[in-house]
């Protein structure tokens, strides 16, 4: 556990670029590659979404992806395994995204027992709802991994006990609806960071629709941090076996464009 890079390096003394990576698309051999890619770029922390048969917060770049993923044969311990196989290179943090049904199945502690010993320090899982995470939380919290807390624009007045009880960072979602891309986000951000700024020092990342340097560079003027994902699993889906270098100019962009 002393060799993982914990989730608060990503927002040290910098906006956070954090991008999502469907974990065996187009293989587990290439979602190594792909990572070490976005590091290279200059991701500041990588999300890996553990593919699953019932996605029910993305949309269909992300479903896409996660179909390939299990088509190829990617399952819970492959994707530990590929983590492993990469974990002495990264300079970054690694959390996963997934759901809550993975997680259950392979035991909640043995599974957090793995992420500590393959370097991955926080889990996000979108449809488990704040008050019921606390028996993930304590499996998790025994092995150092930490259990990020998703904020929406109809959270309301549950946000400040979101917020207090948050570790790690916390999600904020952009947008109603799944994961894709918006041409405008029209949530108005600023009040709800604010809110949420006024209970806790967790550091807010905002994802959901962000595809553009433009709306990144805007978002990371709010919030601590900015996640993109189906922007750049759509490379991965359109490039396959060759998607290093789009990806790796696309990240680059992105973070090239966001305030310091």
């Amino acid at each position: 556990m002393n060799n993982i890079h914990r989730i608060k390096d990503a927002f040290h003394n910098k906006k956070a670029f954090i991008v999502y990576l469907m974990a065996g698309d187009p293989t587990l051999a290439l979602s190594a590659e792909y990572i070490l890619a976005a590091q290279e770029a200059g991701a500041d922390m990588v999300e890996i979404g553990i593919p699953f048969s019932d996605p029910i917060a993305e949309g269909e770049v992300i479903q896409a992806a996660s179909i390939r993923a299990l088509g190829a044969g990617a399952r819970l311990d492959g994707v530990f395994d590929m983590v492993s196989s990469i974990k002495s290179q990264m300079r970054i943090p690694v959390v996963f995204m997934t759901y809550l049904n993975p997680v259950f199945v392979y035991g909640y502690d043995p599974f957090f027992a793995r992420c500590a010993d393959e370097g991955v320090c926080g889990i996000i899982i979108p449809d488990l709802p704040f008050e019921e995470q606390g028996e993930v939380k304590a499996a998790a919290g025994t092995h150092g991994v930490e259990v990020v807390s998703l904020v929406a624009p109809t959270s309301g007045k549950r946000i400040p006990g979101i917020a207090r009880n948050a570790e790690g960072f916390i999600y904020l979602v952009s947008s109603m609806g799944v994961t894709g891309f918006r041409s405008v986000i029209t949530t108005n951000l600023q009040p709800i960071v604010s809110e949420i700024k006024t209970v806790t020092n967790v550091p807010v990342a905002v994802g959901f629709g962000i595809s553009t340097p433009e709306q990144a560079s805007h978002v990371a003027g709010i919030a601590d941090g900015v996640i993109v994902g189906s922007a750049a699993v759509r490379i991965v889906g359109e490039h396959g076996a060759n998607a290093h270098r789009a990806l790796r100019e696309y990240i680059g962009a992105m973070k090239n464009g966001m305030p310091l």
